[in-house]
């Protein structure tokens, strides 16, 4: 948004929010909130069907030239009509498998598979609506692709190297007797993000058995919680709950190794940040994290769901100062090409301008489309479905 705005557009968000501490603005871009609910399984996360039509007053009123909707989210649904009725492009933004969260989600057998079938059939159908599809990774692309969504390219984002940055691990010694549990002088693990079934978590659990001198610290909040903290009970662990700001930043520099066990991750903000932070990552070689994760040059990579190959892995880091020293500074590097300028530079000049190129030929073969038929309905006999009878005469519609 700030580089959006720099450039000279006008942007606006609309979102459901009902936190007391939401703000009213960012940067000055003025922020609509609709009236939202949260799911049972999920209540992190807020959901709206814009059932007052609050979005769609304020889209009348703001007059967009396109509007851009992340998903997933039943959001898309109202605002695919609204793009329609408003006759402006629409861009979708796909950030989380859903098939992988229908299968991690949906326990009763059977049932699973069904969800997961469905998703792959409905998402199409949904995403094939806009003029653009943005997937954060070429792996996520093609696994659209291969389901049949068209219209689908790569947004790489960004992160801010000035926000994570080693600079936030200078004086930082409160921060990791924080995260040890009182203990700085022991090797510090880090997880950052959703505490969510998905995101394999307790693979850690066996690098603290085969390490007992580690240390784990754990930021974030999710409907997982409860479960994570039976499963790692008398452990050195910390849980630390949701964390932002500086205090997110020195929580990064604080750490040794930044573990991520997930595989269903799309892009991976939480990795940049921990790179860009200088630490040194170990990831599943599974969904967009190979694309950010130069294995054995700026962190490693282990195979999805092999505890061993994690343990190992996790374990020459822990030993080897000199390579933590090396990945870290190598993972900096490569995070410093992930910035918002130039990715946004992206957004605007190309993706918006090849999605406003499809919505106009779109509406030229919709033209076209009803000039034809126009045409050959002025030209052809007259049935029965068409005939109207007005008194005594009668009339071809």
């Amino acid at each position: 948004l700030r580089f959006l705005q720099a450039g000279g557009d006008e942007p606006a968000v609309i979102t459901p929010d009902d936190t007391p501490e939401r703000p009213h603005n960012f940067l000055g871009i003025p922020i609509t909130y609709v009236p939202g609910f949260r799911l049972i399984v999920y209540p992190s996360v807020q959901l709206t069907l814009d059932i007052g039509f609050k979005a769609l007053n304020r889209l009348k009123e703001f007059k967009p030239d396109l509007i851009h909707v992340a998903t997933p989210g039943v959001f898309v649904l109202p605002t695919i009509l609204y793009a329609r009725m408003l006759n402006v492009p629409l861009v979708i933004s796909y950030h989380t498998h859903l098939s992988v969260y229908a299968d991690r989600y949906v326990t009763v057998p059977g049932l699973r598979q069904l969800a997961v079938y469905l998703t792959n059939r409905v998402l199409p159908l949904v995403l094939n609506c806009a003029d653009l599809t943005l997937a954060t990774s070429p792996q996520l692309q093609s696994q659209l692709q291969e389901i049949g969504c068209e219209r689908v390219d790569v947004w790489q984002k960004g992160i801010d190297t000035d926000v994570f940055s080693p600079k936030f691990n200078e004086s930082n010694t409160d921060m990791r007797s924080m995260l040890t549990g009182g203990e700085p002088e022991k090797p510090l693990l880090l997880y950052v993000g959703r505490l969510g079934a998905e995101k394999n978590i307790q693979m850690i659990k066996s690098v603290l058995e085969a390490r007992p001198d580690a240390r784990l610290a754990i930021v974030g909040g999710g409907p997982a919680e409860a479960d994570l903290r039976k499963t790692f009970e008398g452990m050195p662990v910390v849980f630390t709950g949701l964390m932002r700001g500086e205090a997110l930043s020195r929580a990064y520099a604080a750490a040794d190794v930044f573990v991520m066990p997930s595989e269903s991750e799309t892009l991976g903000f939480v990795v940049l940040e921990a790179m860009a932070s200088c630490v040194p990552t170990v990831c599943a070689d599974a969904g967009g994290l190979p694309n950010l994760v130069l294995d054995g040059e700026t962190g490693f990579l282990f195979r999805p769901g092999d505890t061993t190959d994690l343990v190992e892995k996790v374990n020459n880091l822990i030993d080897d100062a000199q390579l933590r020293k090396q990945m870290g500074a190598a993972g900096r590097n490569e995070a410093m090409r992930w910035n918002w300028r130039s990715a946004t530079s992206v957004l605007r000049n190309i993706q918006y301008t090849l999605a406003e190129r499809r919505f106009r030929e779109r509406q030229r073969w919709t033209d076209r489309r009803m000039k034809w038929d126009n045409w050959f309905r002025f030209f052809r006999r007259p049935n029965a479905d068409d005939v109207m009878v007005v008194g005594n005469s009668t009339l071809a519609q």
